[in-house]
């Protein structure tokens, strides 16, 4: 008996030992230290934790020497979790000072598999802060496992973890020198490391009230003054920049500031928002773009790499897939090509089956892909239906599989259902001037949308929006919104959401001009098949020349039963608005394309906007997010970490104008990489496949 309990108890044991195993890989050395303006921090409390997605398992705890020094050994969790540390406390050796500072609290975000050595600091508290925006909540980490990686990646383009230094894609020279990101990440680091050295007596005070959030209460430690810049970028962004400059004012004799990281801001910005802009994998002149399942960018590249296009004459591009951390995952140069795709336009959609949907202007055809080898599955000549497409545009997949196209060309929609081709048919057509169809008539389809009742929304030329039953398309409905409709959105509670270019005119001069510049029987006074060729792009430069001398545009919301609200114009931000999206709290996101400016508007709930605040109303400061955007983008894409995803598609509009353009500037037409904005939004679950929803 005594035999067989002593077995028993050996069994209970080593079952223990492996569910303890299944949790937890070898224990692991974590080396490192606390700094704070450049120097050590003795006595701070550094604490070791795993995030997952309830509360966060504590691995090692201990206090830093009195070189700022720690040394662990860390139980590794599983795969599953990611890991961060957090410093609270301790004395500054920078501080005049020599007391402990309480209100000094530091975080640094290490992903799945941490480095040997990390540096806790200012720059890796910010960078942690901002991508991991929408899951901190004080030292508090939790999140869907997806979120936190996508997060945790991105730290690295911001931080040296190992040196507390700046990362390598900050520096890089797509965002060291043409975006603001690098000198506003180290005036943020100068603004932590003001308080934790206190500059002056009440630096921590002053740096805490500026950082308090809309109508709340003032923090008491320099990571949740930072969560709440992050999260409230534009408010009070100027009295935070006043604040930088009486920390660090310029002495006499002196021309820099004695602030310990460079380079810092010299003029207030609008927002703190930290943006990076990411290139490559052949991506070029991005039209479309849209999230897949593990929170990889695909985007339609309207033009090839390197290609001297115009809008006279473009070299198509392919698809570009780019990882959430932004590393190219498609070919260099090419990208995804085959199947029939040939200067995707603004159509891509990703289905749950794993295919990448796509839409070409030039090759008038439907394309998909496989979305893990990014191999064609269509023909080489595409889904073309015999020649019968035109220049194709917007692109959905439905929560049933189903598959809607529109061709913005010839005027029709093509529907494939459960994405089957070889039962397609061409919706919407026209024959003297009468729908074919019931009352489904479209003109110059653009984009289309799903909502919860199986409608399907169609945005076309002038100022409509089509509505119709999936499953009987020929029971359509027409509603007026602005001019120029584009893209369009479903919030969760049905409502649609719709980006108009030129907006809702109110002087006659402007209206004329709108109706002249996009009416589309200039196409059919040309009489040479030369001349109608040139009807296409003659209507993207009078667009783009509408806006420049009219600047505007407006987002239309029609609620379920139709009706559509007042225009909304973000406080005057929004002009030519061409992409949107609804992220997990209902709030819009809208970018304007041709002002290089994304505007953020509270949605239907206004209970998840700041206080006072109401459907409509912009969240954005005025003029909107700015951050690395080029001339005229596109799209906009929210992803479950909370990223704003915004494409490049113009650089040099006017090059692309000119039939031949200048040899010096000939391949400066297609925008250069997409933008994405760390944590601004509430995430989404991803791919999106009708309204969004929260992952």
């Amino acid at each position: 008996m005594k035999t067989r309990r002593t077995q028993n108890l050996l069994a209970a044991a080593l079952v223990g030992a492996l569910a303890l195993m299944n949790n937890f890989a070898a224990a692991d050395d974590l080396s490192g230290s606390v700094q704070g303006a450049g120097q050590p921090i003795a006595g701070a409390t550094v604490t070791v934790y795993a995030a997952g997605t309830g509360a966060p398992q504590q691995l090692a705890q201990g206090k830093t020497d009195d070189n700022g020094s720690f040394h662990f050994d860390v139980s590794q969790p599983s795969a599953e979790s990611v890991l961060y540390v957090v410093a609270k406390g301790g004395t500054p050796k920078a501080a005049t000072d020599k007391g402990p500072n309480d209100a000094i609290v530091l975080l640094a975000v290490l992903g799945g598999t941490p480095p040997k050595t990390v540096v806790v600091n200012e720059f890796s508290t910010i960078a942690s802060v901002w991508t991991s925006a929408q899951f901190l909540k004080g030292e508090v980490l939790s999140g869907p496992k997806l979120g936190l990686r996508i997060a945790a990646g991105n730290v690295l383009n911001l931080v040296d973890l190992e040196t507390g230094g700046l990362g390598p894609v900050i520096q890089d020279p797509l965002n060291s020198s043409q975006t603001a990101t690098l000198a506003t990440l180290s005036t943020l680091g100068d603004l932590l490391a003001g308080c934790i050295a206190r500059v002056q007596g009440d630096a921590c005070q002053k740096f805490f009230a500026a950082a308090a959030p809309p109508g709340g209460v003032a923090p008491t430690d320099t990571l949740t003054a930072a969560q709440n810049i992050a999260r409230n970028p534009s408010h009070q962004a100027q009295t935070l920049f006043t604040l930088f400059d009486a920390f660090y004012p310029v002495s006499a004799g002196e021309r820099l500031r004695p602030a310990p990281f460079i380079p810092y801001l010299s003029f207030a910005p609008p927002a703190w928002t930290l943006s990076l802009v990411y290139a490559g994998g052949g991506l070029n002149s991005p039209g479309g773009i849209a999230i897949d399942g593990e929170g990889n960018l695909w985007a339609d590249d309207n033009c090839l790499v390197g290609s001297q296009s115009t809008v006279w004459h473009t070299v198509g591009g392919g698809l570009s897939k780019l990882a959430p951390n932004g590393r190219p995952l498609s070919p260099m140069t090419l990208g995804y090509r085959g199947g029939g795709i040939d200067n995707p336009g603004f159509g891509i959609a990703i289905s749950a089956d794993d295919k990448v949907w796509a839409s070409s202007l030039d090759g008038r055809t439907i394309s998909v892909f496989d979305r893990k080898t990014g191999q064609p599955l269509s023909p080489a000549t595409g889904y073309n239906f015999g020649g019968q497409l035109g220049q194709m545009q917007g692109i959905i997949v439905t929560p049933n599989g189903d598959v809607w196209a529109l061709d913005n060309e010839k005027s029709q929609i093509v529907y494939l259902p459960k994405g089957d081709a070889t039962k397609g048919r061409i919706l919407g057509r026209t024959v003297n001037g009468k729908p074919v169809d019931g009352t489904l008539q479209v003109k110059a389809p653009f984009h289309l949308a799903i909502d919860q009742q199986d409608r399907i929304w169609v945005t076309g030329s002038p100022n409509t929006v089509t509505r119709f039953p999936a499953s009987d398309p020929g029971k359509a409905e027409q509603i007026k919104v602005g001019y120029g409709p584009r893209a369009i959105a479903i919030d969760s509670l049905g409502n649609a959401w719709v980006a108009n270019t030129i907006g809702h005119p109110d002087m006659e001069e402007k209206l004329k001009f709108v109706e002249e510049a996009l009416e589309s029987k200039v196409e059919r006074h040309f009489e040479s098949a030369a001349a109608k060729a040139d009807a296409a792009p003659q209507m993207w430069i009078n667009l783009y020349n509408i806006l420049a001398k009219y600047p505007g545009g407006s987002a239309s919301m029609v609620r379920p039963d139709g009706t559509a609200l007042p225009p909304f114009d973000g406080g005057k931000s929004i002009i030519g608005p061409w992409g949107i999206a609804i992220d997990g709290n209902d709030n819009v996101w809208v970018a304007n394309g041709f002002s290089h400016t994304v505007t953020a508007l509270c949605g239907a709930r206004p209970e998840t906007c700041p206080p006072g605040t109401k459907t409509g109303d912009p969240l954005s400061p005025p003029g909107g997010y700015i951050g690395g955007m080029q001339t005229a983008i596109t799209n906009v894409a929210i992803d479950p970490a909370g990223n704003v995803w915004v494409a490049n598609n113009w650089d040099l509009p006017y090059e692309g104008f000119k039939k031949v353009p200048d040899p010096a500037l000939a391949t400066r037409f297609g925008g250069n990489g997409t933008v994405v904005f760390f944590g601004l939004a509430k995430p989404v679950r991803t791919p999106l496949i009708g309204p969004p929803r929260q992952p």
